[in-house]
């Protein structure tokens, strides 16, 4: 078996509020019994894509489990790639691939610079195609972007969601090695299907989004109450389970197992 933890829209932004809490997520996975294999954070890193910003979360997304993150709407490609990965800096798509064990996960970049939205480029699903042209028969596969390509009832995510998700779906859907898509944006816990696979978002470690059913006033879109919380992901012989999991601030009560 092997296990994904999935964090998403961190939103560092030099406060201390922000930061505590991704920490206490990052020290939660680690102290888990059974520790992922791999720490996958689906973007909107930072809060405004500023170099500090990525100075923060390189210290506290620290771990000694690889942690891998893309891009989401409020990053800023150069400076992530400078500070965040320690690479060479260019505007171009963060597309990444991950081998672990029989899992191969793809990262895709679906921000747009300037725009809240999301886009898939060309280029980008030219580099998929050759992920999984690389990619063993047996093995599994798993593809994450920050941008959810179906619509979720939120009054703010459904207008800035994926463009476009046609042509995803279309490759999805010819590729039975493909478990499922996981993707943040939505700063909720959702799941739903994208071209017949489940389709998975983590949510905030920063906050909650609101859904079209449960907004009384337009002002009241954004809950900064809630603990952090992450999902787990479980892939084992082709199958996936996910489980979602809310990260108290004060620590667990009892056993933490």
């Amino acid at each position: 078996m092997i296990l994904v933890a999935q964090v998403s829209d961190t939103h560092f932004d030099l406060g201390a509020r922000n930061a505590e809490r991704a920490e206490r997520v990052m020290a939660y996975l680690a102290d888990l019994r059974r520790r992922p294999d791999v720490i996958l954070v689906t973007g909107d890193i930072t809060d405004s894509g500023q170099p500090d910003q990525y100075a923060e979360a390189r210290i506290a997304l620290l771990a000694d489990i690889p942690v891998y993150a893309l891009p989401g709407n409020h990053d800023e490609r150069v400076a992530f790639r400078e500070v965040l990965l320690g690479a060479q800096p260019s505007d171009s798509p963060i597309n990444q691939v991950h081998r672990v064990g029989e899992l191969t996960i793809a990262m895709l970049d679906s921000s747009v610079a300037g725009e809240s939205g999301g886009r898939l480029a060309e280029d980008t699903y030219r580099w998929l195609a050759d992920v999984l042209a690389e990619t063993p028969a047996e093995a599994s596969v798993l593809l994450a972007l920050h941008h959810p390509p179906v619509r979720l009832y939120s009054p703010v995510i459904d207008d800035i969601a994926l463009a476009e998700p046609e042509r995803l779906a279309e490759l999805i859907a010819a590729d039975p090695r493909i478990l499922g898509v996981l993707a943040g944006h939505a700063h909720s816990a959702a799941a739903s299907t994208f071209a017949g696979r489940p389709l998975l978002i983590a949510p905030s470690t920063a906050s909650v989004l609101g859904g079209e059913w449960e907004l009384a006033l337009p002002d009241r879109v954004m809950d900064y109450g809630p603990d952090p919380a992450i999902a787990l992901h479980m892939v084992d012989n082709h199958r996936l389970t996910t489980h979602f999991r809310t990260v108290p601030m004060g620590g667990w009560i009892g056993d933490p197992y």
